[in-house]
């Protein structure tokens, strides 16, 4: 990885954590080389909430949209990268340490990661539609945690996940922010083009903006 680029994705594994009773990462070997085959061809089966991903609105809403059609443009450009302290519970504008006003997109640093692909956090700071609320207002598109959900680990009622969709705002989760200072980038992360699909594995990079062209 060039030093102007951070990847803050978390590497997809058959140890990577994923919600219990969720599908882990799989692959099934169908054609190998060493039996004689052209080409070695898996199949791979997992949870698309796998590692770092984009969840889609059909996630949680029932005519929400998949993850072919989510807004694109929504997952690349400006982002500031914050450090929070929190470690469980719900955010609120005043444990982010700075507004990111003219940022676009935000994405939170906390402990979680520090923790290994293979660990699912036991607690984690998470959002609350106070904060979805007062990030409107700041133009934000975008928020991406490192945390594996957006809201509480217990929620059925998933009040921040309908706020963002309320908004018409996009969310990632899992993301990998360890050793990457906080400031401004550019965030690319897209989800991939899947149908009847509830969210979509991403490779998330980011680029100070001084390297971005």
């Amino acid at each position: 990885m060039p030093p102007h680029l951070y990847d803050i994705t978390r590497t997809v594994s058959a140890s990577t954590a994923v919600w219990q009773g969720d599908a882990p990462y799989h692959v099934e070997p169908k054609l190998r080389l060493e039996d004689g085959w052209a080409v070695n061809l898996m199949t791979v089966t997992t949870t698309p909430h796998v590692g770092t991903h984009a969840d889609a609105y059909f996630h949680y809403e029932p005519d929400g949209a998949h993850p072919a059609t989510m807004p694109l443009d929504a997952y690349i450009g400006r982002a500031r990268v914050l450090t929070v302290s929190k470690r469980s519970g719900a955010l609120l504008p005043d444990d982010l340490p700075a507004a990111p006003a003219g940022a676009e997109r935000l994405l939170i640093h906390s402990h979680v990661s520090d923790l290994d692909d293979s660990v699912f956090a036991p607690e984690f700071p998470y959002l609350s539609v106070e904060l979805i609320d007062w990030l409107v207002g700041l133009g934000i598109r975008l928020i991406g945690l490192d945390s594996p959900s957006v809201d509480a680990v217990d929620s059925t009622a998933l009040p921040c996940h309908h706020a963002l969709y309320r908004h018409g705002i996009v969310n990632l989760e899992n993301l990998l922010l360890r050793g990457v200072p906080d400031g401004d980038y550019e965030l690319i992360a897209l989800p991939l083009k899947l149908d009847a699909a509830c969210a979509s594995p991403v490779r998330a990079i980011l680029r100070p903006l001084d390297s971005a062209s």
